[in-house]
């Protein structure tokens, strides 16, 4: 059984916790958090060791891993204090505030020869998976341009008081908590851009961090990219995201539901015909044994897990794939001021 820690049982690390409770090569031997209501009824209802102090954890648990679901700001030495001590991690997304950071970290992870992962799971989506397979393979011909959109109504009115995403110094705000994930499922389908010509980051109702992101990327080889994000319209229920591939073969629309396909005559591909072919996620993502929330989140897991017991410090999910989406987003936050 491979031993893990768990570091911030928030949302995120209350997800993370239901779902490596359930795993069958998993044991969760450690919880660490600050907040004693939630770790005494951890301890109490699970028996779970619990700490207030992380390096008291990592000293004294035994673990093989430790997964990290703490506000942005303290991610960097979280990280570097469980890779000093020579063990391998998950940390939620973004990976730092400060690429330099991320470049850091991605580099002692590989020194350390230890596993390392984010928890961009839009990654482990099938829709999105299938999309960027056409691509690479080139079932679109030339890709010339690639658009990313999320909207949600996470900040709908203004509030008095501000949680950690809504605290500019803490990793908040629509750019960092939100656009990660689209600039990231970007550079997953088409690589990361070389360049952001603009960015327009706009407060509708947060104070201290802004609420909705526009940029406008240039790729190698003279590709476009348009990244659109908006967590204050409260016309989506929920987090809604979409990525658009134009090449001079075709185009992909892919969302958490469809992997919608247009290819030209004379341009099929594979079981692809020319013109549209709509695949559905019930076709394209593959099964899991724990279903919370999504497919992508267990399957996240389990990608880390066999990290892990391989000693794998480079693979597609990592902190250097996570220090690219980073310098993304410090190339837009410098374009919109």
């Amino acid at each position: 059984m491979i031993r893990v820690g768990l570091i911030g049982v928030g949302k995120m690390g209350i997800s993370h916790y239901a779902i490596l409770g359930a795993h069958p090569r998993v044991k969760v031997a450690a919880i660490c958090d600050g907040a004693t209501y939630i770790t005494s009824a951890l301890r109490k209802y699970t028996g779970v060791e619990t700490f207030k102090d992380h390096r008291k954890m990592l000293d004294s648990a035994q673990l093989d891993c430790v997964m990290v679901a703490t506000p942005t700001a303290s991610h960097f030495d979280l990280a570097s204090d469980v890779l000093g001590r020579g063990l391998h991690v998950f940390v939620e997304k973004p990976l730092c505030l400060d690429p330099d950071q991320s470049k850091r970290l991605s580099q002692l992870a590989i020194d350390k020869s230890r596993a390392n992962q984010v928890g961009y799971h839009n990654r482990f989506i099938g829709t999105f998976r299938e999309t960027r397979r056409l691509v690479r393979a080139g079932a679109l011909g030339e890709v010339y341009h690639i658009s990313g959109s999320a909207f949600g109504q996470v900040v709908i009115r203004p509030k008095s008081g501000a949680t950690w995403r809504s605290k500019k110094s803490e990793g908040g705000g629509c750019l960092h908590d939100y656009a990660s994930h689209v600039v990231d499922l970007m550079n997953f389908v088409a690589g990361p851009p070389e360049r952001v010509l603009s960015a327009h980051l706009r407060s509708i109702f947060s104070k201290d961090v802004e609420d909705a992101v526009y940029a406008t990327f240039l790729y190698p080889g003279g590709a476009s990219g348009q990244l659109e994000t908006n967590w204050s319209d409260d016309t989506h229920r929920k987090m809604s995201t979409t990525i658009t591939v134009y090449g001079t073969k075709g185009k992909i629309v892919a969302d958490r539901q469809e992997c919608r396909v247009y290819l030209r005559q004379g341009a099929e591909f594979e079981t692809y015909p020319a013109g549209w072919t709509i695949r559905y996620i019930t076709d394209l993502q593959a099964p899991v044994a724990f279903y919370l929330r999504g497919e992508e989140y267990s399957a996240q897991i389990d990608a880390f897990m066999d990290a892990v017991d391989t000693g794998t410090a480079t693979h597609e999910n990592s902190f250097a794939s996570a220090f690219e989406t980073d310098r993304v987003i410090d190339l837009i936050m410098k374009a919109g001021h």
